[in-house]
């Protein structure tokens, strides 16, 4: 299902097609290459590439460099227990539009889902095929299969909650989906539901407080909740977050400037490191 039968949800679908070959085809891929993949003019690609992004397909392919990282790392690290203390939600309208939201008690989550009946459906995004899941509460999945494929994300996300009782109805999803990747034409608040442990909450409500187009730390968010030694449980719970784009685990990176791991494939967090920095750049 397509997040919205427009010409928006058409140029989506076109600008995540663009991306990625602009990932697998790096500095080699121009501009005539992806025009001519996309079947256009390179003038009219370059013209909706840049209104979708904010930057030319070659600035971008300047994100999507190894180096980009580090860059991000050195010029907009984020230091979350300053934005704790300043009372800061983070930049961008996706995060505003996220800040609310509630975790399920340790004990219903001890439960496994049991008693939880949880609604799920495919929608393109700019980022591939996505597996979105929903409570009545709010958003509680959100899965990219672009890299490891629709069943496996589908077992990936099931697997997590086993007892819960799912049901397909992407209608129901759709108007949160729409503000998620800002389709939507009007400021509705998408709730989340956070289906963890309490000390994975701890560490995706952390994840909340970075700003798009900025990064941190695995250490860093170590330190923000109090466990500075905890820096791989960490790693693992960053890893766990099942709300990917909007829990924004992609702008946790090594120390030194790696990537890390990312739970959905390293290209699908240059891709969205990438978009995010455009973004900013552009604003």
């Amino acid at each position: 299902m397509n997040i919205q039968n427009t010409d928006q949800g058409y140029h989506y679908n076109v600008m995540r097609r663009a991306i990625e070959l602009i990932d697998v085809g790096g500095p080699q891929m121009t501009l005539d290459d992806l025009a001519r993949e996309m079947k256009m003019s390179p003038a009219h690609f370059q013209r909706l590439f840049s209104a979708w992004v904010g930057v030319s397909p070659k600035r971008y392919q300047q994100y999507l460099t190894l180096g980009h990282a580090k860059a991000l790392l050195r010029d907009r690290f984020t230091t979350l227990e300053a934005a704790h203390e300043a009372g800061l939600s983070g930049g961008g309208r996706l995060h505003d539009l996220f800040v609310r939201w509630e975790a399920m008690s340790p004990g219903d989550y001890a439960r496994g889902g049991d008693g939880l009946t949880i609604y799920w459906g495919w929608f393109e995004s700019p980022f591939g095929p996505t597996l979105v899941m929903g409570t009545d509460k709010g958003l509680c999945g959100l899965g990219f299969a672009a890299e490891m494929g629709e069943d496996h994300a589908m077992q990936d996300l099931i697997g997590r909650w086993p007892k819960a009782v799912f049901v397909e109805d992407p209608m129901r999803l759709r108007p949160w989906v729409l503000a998620a990747f800002g389709v939507s034409n009007h400021l509705e608040a998408a709730p989340l539901y956070l289906i963890g442990a309490p000390f994975q909450i701890k560490v995706w409500e952390a994840l909340l407080t970075i700003p798009s187009g900025h990064v941190t730390t695995y250490s860093e968010i170590a330190q923000s909740i109090g466990r500075p030694k905890a820096v791989r449980a960490v790693g693992t719970a960053v890893g766990r977050n099942p709300v990917s784009w909007l829990i924004p685990c992609h702008r946790a990176l090594r120390k030194s400037g790696g990537l890390g791991g990312y739970h959905w494939g390293i290209p699908m967090k240059r891709a969205m490191l990438a978009y995010e920095a455009a973004q900013a750049d552009a604003g």
